[in-house]
Parts: C-alpha cells; sequence; structure tokens
C-alpha cells in the first residue's frame, strides 16, 4: 500500500510541475528559470505545512507518504535546478546562476518554514 500512495502522489507532482514550469514560462520571457523556482518553493511550502500537520497529529502517515513523499518529490526537482543553474553558468549567465542557488534556498527554506509555522497556527 506504501507504494501505491507514492505513486498516486508523484502521478499529480509532475504534471503539475511540469505544467506551473509551464505556466511561468509563458510569463517570463527570460533565461532565469522561473518556473523551477516556483514549482520548488511551493513544494517547500507544501512539505514545511504538511510537516506541521504531522507534528501535531493532525495528518496521517499515510497522507506523508502521498503529499510529502509522492505529491512533493515529484513536483520539487532538485536535479532540474542544477542543471538549469550549471547551464545559466556555462552560457556566461554567472550572476543569474548565483542568483538561482540564493534564491532558491532561501525562498525555499523561508516556504517551508512559513508552512509549519501556518501548520503550528492551525493545528496548536
Amino acid at each position: 500500500m506504501t507504494w501505491l500512495l507514492v505513486i498516486a502522489g508523484a502521478a499529480v507532482g509532475a504534471p503539475l510541475r511540469y505544467l506551473t514550469d509551464r505556466a511561468v514560462r509563458s510569463r517570463h520571457d527570460s533565461a532565469f528559470p522561473w518556473g523551477t523556482l516556483t514549482a520548488n518553493v511551493a513544494g517547500c511550502l507544501v512539505l514545511g505545512l504538511l510537516t506541521g500537520a504531522l507534528a501535531a497529529g493532525a495528518a496521517s502517515s499515510s497522507l506523508g507518504l502521498l503529499l510529502g513523499t509522492g505529491l512533493c518529490g515529484a513536483l520539487t526537482t532538485y536535479s532540474t535546478f542544477s542543471y538549469e543553474t550549471l547551464r545559466l553558468a556555462e552560457t556566461g549567465a554567472r550572476f543569474c546562476a548565483v542568483a538561482n542557488v540564493v534564491a532558491s534556498v532561501a525562498a525555499g527554506l523561508g516556504a517551508a518554514v512559513a508552512g509549519a509555522a501556518l501548520a503550528q497556527a492551525i493545528w496548536n
């Protein structure tokens, strides 16, 4: 049953990442990978909220597998972030490469903290 929950979450998360990336890219004509950044930060927010809900006993471990491992695992992407950062650096857009790293780490951590704080406010 565990792997079915992960597969179900991933079946939603992967297309959601793709659609998020495409929607954001269609609005921002830029070399900067706004789509990947948006998907990663959204996943961090969801995972922070879920982690807070799990800690408060407001969510089950099954929901953790479905949303945390499955959905967020497929929605967020370290490999694409790494590839896009490398491509920026290789094409001479070193400032954008560094900005991508800084923005991704700062915004991802901030979103996870915000999600956990929101969960705490709701369930504690």
